[in-house]
């Protein structure tokens, strides 16, 4: 990987939707050179995939909770469970196996206070590996960024 590389992924994690001809513009490259070097780096995995990204609030989703979850007992098994119950549930937008004083660490997209009720109350806390619940509501987003610093 070089510095056009380096150039190119910058551009598309800004741009997804960037066209070969946009890219080789920003990069300094041919359209063709950019879309030979594009097909590489998504063949090598580091490129994996291309999404909008929507804005939750406008689309309704007007709660945000960040929730740290302790589970009663470890094991392969246990765990596998709880992984299949968080990837079931849209409503876990992202889930962290963390170290500390939690086990993971969930972030919640739900429309209202009322949802994310019902799903820690009927979902969450019920389930069996579930020991302790804590959360925060998200008052402000100050940054929410998807964009690595490559050239550091």
């Amino acid at each position: 990987m070089d510095q056009f590389d380096l150039a190119i992924l910058d551009a598309l994690q800004r741009d997804g939707a960037l066209t070969n001809a946009a890219l080789g513009e920003i990069v300094h490259l041919s359209a063709s050179q950019c879309s030979r070097r594009r097909a590489a780096l998504e063949q090598a995995g580091l490129i994996r995939g291309y999404v909008a990204r929507l804005d939750a609030q406008m689309l309704g989703f007007g709660l945000r909770a960040i929730t740290r979850v302790s589970l009663r007992a470890h094991g392969q098994g246990r765990d596998d469970g709880f992984v299949r119950f968080l990837q079931d549930h849209p409503q876990v937008h992202s889930a962290f196996s963390v170290s500390g004083d939690a086990d993971y660490v969930l972030d919640i997209r739900v429309r209202d206070l009322e949802a994310f009720a019902a799903f820690i109350h009927a979902e969450l806390l019920p389930h069996p590996q579930v020991a302790q619940v804590r959360s925060e509501i998200v008052l402000k987003t100050l940054k929410d960024g998807q964009v690595l610093d490559l050239g550091g």
